[in-house]
């Protein structure tokens, strides 16, 4: 998912400009943006992970407001002239790109909700190269279902428990 591929981006500018210099010194500020960065990566993976739709949207909640965190905390580093200007003002329009990703799709699963579709599809237009990537991509409905579990009549091997191979 791009918005995966963005908050990973975010994560290593991040943990690339606190590995260095008095921002590496300051524990607890390294620790904390480093936790936001990561959490805005991890909670779209947890969230696509989910088997239900509502659920998805909850985790990307989440990580879209850890970009805002990441993006709050680096005032704090300008403020503090632990890194120029021109880095932290790069790493926050890398969080607000991440964020407003990750906010597209929120908003495209919920659409997706409302209109009972059986598959999501994020919007890639944006990030087209040369027409080698498509301009959606699919997520399907079986990753991301608002219904019960369906898969419960089938066993392992994805036989219909009634009509077992033998």
């Amino acid at each position: 998912m791009i918005c995966w591929q963005k908050a990973r981006e975010l994560v290593k500018k991040v943990y690339d400009i606190s590995n260095r210099g008095r921002l590496s010194k300051d524990y607890k500020l390294r620790d904390q943006i480093r936790s936001a960065a990561v959490s805005a990566m991890t909670n779209i993976a947890e969230g696509f992970a989910r088997f239900h739709r509502k659920e998805f949207i909850r985790f990307l909640d989440i990580s879209q407001s850890s970009c805002s965190e990441v993006k709050s905390l680096l005032y704090v580093i300008l403020d503090q002239n632990f890194i120029p200007s021109d880095q932290v003002k790069k790493i926050q329009e890398k969080a607000d790109e991440t964020r407003n990703i990750t906010l597209g799709l929120l908003k495209r699963v919920n659409e997706t909700i409302k209109a009972g579709q059986d598959v999501v599809r994020e919007l890639f237009s944006t990030f087209k190269k040369a027409g080698d990537i498509p301009e959606w991509i699919e997520i399907p409905g079986e990753f991301i279902n608002t219904l019960a579990h369906e898969h419960s009549n089938t066993c392992s091997n994805g036989v219909p428990s009634g009509n077992k191979r033998k």
